[in-house]
């Protein structure tokens, strides 16, 4: 056994190794990454051949966590891991975004690459690791990959960057982004942001790519001491040089025409491309043996390099636009009568159908992970079915796109949602999108933003989100940064940049470049150009809406937050659960309980003020100390013959004396109260010894005019004022016989 290992610092001493030679032998490569206690074991294999007609790389790229890696059984009712969740799903877009761009053009056999947590580390970010381990695993193998790449975590907390950071510090992050690149350049990036600048978002990518550049040097010496240097040779493309020319040569003018066209609406332009298409197979006789695939293949090349061109030269857009203008946006709020938020956010031919919804702490979402267990409160949800783009697709529930842009939405709007402290609800965004030509997750940002100031949910801002594009010429040195790109500039361009974020600052991005060589003045020109569209973006949408609105929609549930010490829980809760489902029951109103901090928090929910009223007052009573003095309505709940027990408060019965009913002196009980009586009553007394409650009902009522008090009874002497038995012999104590 051949076991090579390889080990790479941190800026902060912590190690890095890589080992390769011991599992997972028979993969193309494989190697094992491990900082402290966290391992991820990555794996590479390539089909020997391409599949016959295939143009395109079938790469697939699978990250998991093993329970057993946190010491942990999953929690769900097959009590193992299934397919992936929502959280390995995006570490996995995370790796293939930087992976896919790094594999030669021409090489199309099917790729996998896999990566599982073996060992978990509670201090060790995963995510951070897997982009290094997946690049080791190909770096090993006779694959063919421009590589290494790497990925790592720039965080920047209390004024400093840091590299993959402890996780005990990231909640106290301003910005967390994870940047992917290689020893040259930039990749891909996504993360969140507390309201940052654009020169800290500069900073954290410098600071990211210097610890990345390490990194890819230490796996091309691993590379080396493998003897993995020479990859394995394919041919996976033919072409037709003639061919090519004499199409470029004869239809290149006539492409260039219809993309200068400036058409906004893309089914148009689309159109024209295929008329001058059709006129070439038009030419070409029944009998020809012109390959129709390279055909299509290289008149997409004209589109692209004529539509490049076009913003290169002329300095204008496909639809007409000048580099840095928005298309024409309108927005509606309140759309949908019985959604408890919802807007309609249009831009150009994007259109997002956003809906807000307040649950209760039962809604919550349960997050079962290796490493992480609880609740979640705040959920975004973003579907993009076919007919958004005019194609037949079936409904088969959400892919990894879908996964991946509603996450992207929800990091944007996390950052502005209220405390939980001051937020009682969870929170669930729903963004449909009914129509798409380039930035549907930015348009999710903005409709998701209305919504939930059209429900009521005090967010610290409105956030606004766009895409930005490049295209550039390494030849030339000519290059062009786009605002709001359209979906053609999407596919032909060179970079997709995300940006998101309210009037102070930034708060999420994602990008990815499909080019070497960007510069981080271009960077930073392109996060400026993006600053202006967000304000621009924002001014628009105030237009539907300026403010959160004052209160929640009539059929929206009304919230109130109780704390409560810590020893009244149980009384709220009684025994089984008796108590408050007791009140759910009578009201209507839904209660949830919680401790923190040695203090309770009761949560009630409910659609009208009566319910809520009433829920709020059964609780209150629970947990209300009875102060002498205090006027309470009270229930009959016994009668006897000296008087009546009195329910004042839930749980808490007093003594109703006979003689504190009513100033006239009452003979007996009989008719006087029934039981189920409410009756208005005052503490008068707690017995210190007993703790038992006198009640008086008669001092709430107008003394009769002329009215005597009876004269009080003398007061027993005590004990000590008593004479002893042994001087009842005295004279002076002893009474006279008869």
């Amino acid at each position: 056994m051949n076991v090579v290992t390889k080990k790479l610092s941190l800026p902060d001493g912590r190690i890095i190794t890589i080992e390769t030679g011991k599992l997972a032998k028979q993969a193309d490569g494989s190697v094992v990454v491990r900082m402290g206690d966290t391992m991820l074991l990555a794996t590479a294999v390539a089909a020997p051949e391409a599949r016959p007609g295939t143009d395109f790389l079938p790469l697939s790229v699978d990250y998991q966590e093993k329970f057993a890696s946190a010491g942990k059984i999953p929690g769900s009712f097959q009590r193992r891991e299934g397919r992936l969740s929502d959280y390995e799903i995006l570490i996995s877009r995370l790796v293939d975004r930087a992976l896919r761009p790094t594999f030669p053009g021409d090489f199309h056999a099917d790729v996998q690459v896999n990566v599982v947590m073996i060992s978990a580390d509670p201090e060790v970010q995963p995510d951070a690791l897997a982009g290094l381990a997946a690049s080791a695993a190909l770096m090993v193998s006779d694959i063919p990959f421009n590589g290494p790449i790497s990925e790592v975590r720039v965080a920047k907390i209390d004024g400093l960057y840091l590299i993959n950071p402890p996780t005990s510090m990231l909640s106290r992050a301003e910005l967390d982004l994870i940047v992917a690149g290689n020893s040259t350049d930039i990749l891909m990036v996504e993360g969140e942001c507390n309201e940052v600048s654009e020169d800290d978002m500069l900073t954290a990518l410098r600071t990211a790519h210097d610890a990345i550049k390490l990194q890819c040097a230490a796996q091309k010496e691993l590379e080396a001491e493998v003897g993995k240097t020479v990859k394995r040779e394919y041919s996976h493309e033919t072409h037709d040089l003639e061919l090519k020319k004499f199409l470029y040569d004869n239809y290149y003018e006539k492409v260039y025409a219809v993309a200068a066209q400036g058409n906004a609406n893309k089914s148009i332009r689309k159109e024209g491309f295929k008329a001058v298409r059709k006129e070439y197979l038009e030419t070409l006789p029944e009998d020809h043996t012109v390959d129709l695939s390279l055909v299509g293949t290289y008149f997409h090349d004209i589109e692209k390099d004529a539509s490049r061109n076009l913003v290169l030269n002329e300095r204008r857009r496909l639809d007409g636009r000048a580099l840095d203008e928005i298309r024409p946006i309108w927005c509606e709020v309140d759309y949908l009568p019985r959604a408890h938020g919802s807007a309609v956010f249009t831009r150009g031919e994007t259109q997002s159908l956003t809906t807000a919804t307040l649950g209760t702490k039962m809604d919550e979402q349960i997050v079962d992970q290796a490493l992480v267990s609880g609740y979640s409160k705040f959920l975004l949800h973003y579907n993009f079915p076919g007919f958004s783009t005019g194609e037949v697709k079936p409904n088969r529930g959400p892919g990894r796109r879908e996964v991946g842009h509603g996450n992207l939405a929800m990091r944007a709007l996390k950052k502005v949602m209220p405390a939980d402290a001051d937020n009682p609800y969870t929170i669930r965004v729903v963004s449909d999108i009914l129509e798409s030509n380039g930035s549907s997750s930015m348009a999710t940002v903005c409709a998701g933003t209305l919504a939930l100031m059209d429900a009521g949910v005090k967010i610290k801002a409105p956030v606004s989100g766009i895409a930005m594009g490049l295209i550039s010429d390494p030849e030339t040195g000519k290059y062009a940064v786009l605002s709001d790109i359209l979906g053609d500039e999407d596919h032909l361009g060179d970079m997709d940049f995300k940006v998101t974020g309210t009037e102070n600052g930034i708060t999420a991005c994602q990008m990815d470049m499909k080019i070497d060589g960007l510069s981080y003045e271009v960077v930073a020109e392109a996060l400026n150009q993006a600053k202006r569209g967000r304000l621009h973006i924002l001014n628009e949408m105030k237009k539907a809406l300026t403010e959160v609105r004052p209160d929640l929609k009539p059929h929206a549930p009304r919230a109130v937050i109780l704390e409560i010490p810590q020893e009244f829980i149980g009384a709220v809760i009684g025994p089984g659960g008796k108590v408050v489902q007791e009140i759910q029951k009578t009201t209507g109103a839904t209660i949830a309980i919680e401790e923190k901090d040695s203090r309770g928090f009761v949560s009630i929910f409910a659609t009208n003020k009566e319910a809520m009223d009433a829920a709020v007052g059964r609780v209150k009573g629970i947990v209300t100390v009875p102060e002498v003095g205090e006027v309470y309505t009270g229930k009959v709940k016994t009668v006897t013959d000296f008087g009546a027990f009195v329910e004042f408060l839930p749980g808490r019965d007093g003594l109703l004396h006979i003689s504190e009913i009513s100033w006239d002196r009452l003979p007996a009980m009989k008719g006087v109260l029934e039981v189920g009586e409410e009756v208005q009553v005052k503490l008068i007394e707690v017995d210190q010894k007993t703790g038992k409650f006198r009640l008086s009902r008669r001092v709430l009522l107008p003394k009769p005019e002329g009215y005597v008090e009876r004269p009080e009874r003398p007061e027993r002497p005590e004990r000590g004022d008593r004479p002893e038995r042994g001087d009842r012999g005295n004279s002076e104590n002893r009474r006279p016989r008869n």
